[in-house]
């Protein structure tokens, strides 16, 4: 099948294709066009051309502002794909959106991402009470490859004062060459968007991972912390070091790998994940979040996806009185995970079943977190009845 749809109750609309660009964008078009929307969001693997899907869009959708980014891998109505589109339209009726891009963010961004913040803070919630503050949250979409996650999360999260924030970094397949991003018909490049949205339906934001620590530390002895690469743990070559640690030889390094058994970290009592992003020629590592020398890696060990993605989804299930729709940002490397213990069928069933959309990211942001190997987002909750307008 090459293009599917769903709709929430909430007026969330679902469109999933892997069609050429075009086609796809036509496909999207034609299943939309029943509806009037506040803002769709477009998730699309780097095999389609940003430049003309920009122009696809805007003739497709000449009316709604559209945003969104590159992939490393797709999530929705096909399941799991990976050269797809997956297109997450929102509604006018029953929801506000409000965004701004937030340019070069290697050069001086994160500066000016408070200032955007606030001024979309301030927006959003002038004239709301202070009850209708709590249906309200903060997006952020991210060029995976910028190496600025961790500070433009913090700068958010500390502009947006008490607002909760959910976010992905965008990628570019396994090529880690050039993310692109795309907002109201220009691409993007080197910068985020923020959305500040609120939601007439209840929603929770959430955050899961399946991973432990072991008794095994490696500290980063020698590292070129600016681009995130680590020549040394424990005083000897990186991936040297890495492979003795988790069993393995040099040469079996690579994504499923370094999927299998992941390097976390300690914060404020809790572990999160800091993913390898490849092994270099020289033996050094490449990460996808910030590394500093004295840094202490705990190895992981991969705890049980299909359980661990199951017990937090039903929670939110019965915590929201039933699950409506779920915007879902998936690190690309628990998606190998997946796929290497045999249970990416499962993993799919239950985004399914619980009408999770979204894509496999280079990173996740959570609050004033970046993370990885994490599935973060937004759950909504089911609403009977007509959804008000705002």
């Amino acid at each position: 099948m090459p293009s599917k749809s769903t709709r929430a109750a909430c007026g969330i609309r679902v469109v999933a294709s892997t069609l050429s660009t075009v086609e796809a964008v036509a496909a999207a078009r034609t299943e939309l066009a029943d509806d009037v929307f506040q803002h769709i969001l477009v998730f699309f693997s780097t095999t389609h051309d940003p430049d003309l899907l920009v122009e696809a869009l805007h003739q497709a959708f000449p009316d709604v502002t559209v945003s969104g980014c590159s992939t490393a891998g797709e999530m929705g109505p096909l399941g799991m794909t990976q050269g797809g589109i997956v297109f997450i339209a929102f509604p006018e009726a029953g929801f506000r959106v409000m965004s701004a891009v937030i340019s070069d963010i290697d050069k001086g961004g994160v500066e000016r991402a408070s200032e955007i913040a606030r001024r979309l803070r301030i927006q959003m919630i002038t004239g709301v009470s202070r009850a209708a503050k709590e249906n309200i949250f903060a997006l952020v979409l991210v060029d995976g490859l910028s190496d600025r996650e961790e500070s433009l999360a913090a700068a958010l999260h500390w502009s947006l004062d008490d607002m909760e924030l959910i976010g992905g970094s965008a990628g570019d397949g396994l090529a880690f060459r050039k993310t692109a991003l795309i907002h109201r018909g220009k691409l993007v490049r080197r910068g985020a968007i923020l959305f500040v949205i609120e939601s007439a339906a209840p929603f929770r934001i959430f955050k899961t991972q399946n991973f432990e620590p072991t008794s095994t530390k490696l500290v980063v002895t020698a590292a070129d912390c600016e681009n995130r690469i680590v020549y040394d743990l424990n005083a000897e070559p990186a991936a040297n070091e890495y492979a003795a640690a988790i069993g393995a030889s040099i040469e079996e390094l690579g994504p499923m790998t370094f999927a299998s058994h992941p390097l976390v970290m300690k914060v404020g009592g809790e572990y999160y994940g800091r993913a390898i992003r490849n092994m270099n020629p020289d033996g050094s590592l490449s990460f996808h979040c910030a590394i500093d020398e004295g840094l202490v890696f705990t190895v992981g060990r991969t705890r049980d996806m299909v359980q661990t993605t199951l017990g937090t989804l039903k929670h939110l299930d019965e915590a929201l009185g039933g699950i409506d729709f779920v915007l879902g940002f998936d690190c690309f490397l628990r998606r190998f995970d997946a796929e290497t213990g045999q249970v990416r069928h499962k993993v799919e069933e239950i985004y399914g079943r619980y009408g999770l959309a979204g894509f496999h990211t280079y990173g996740e942001q959570f609050n004033a977190m970046h993370l990885n190997q994490t599935l973060t987002g937004i759950a909504f909750s089911k609403s009977n009845g007509q959804i008000p307008r705002l």
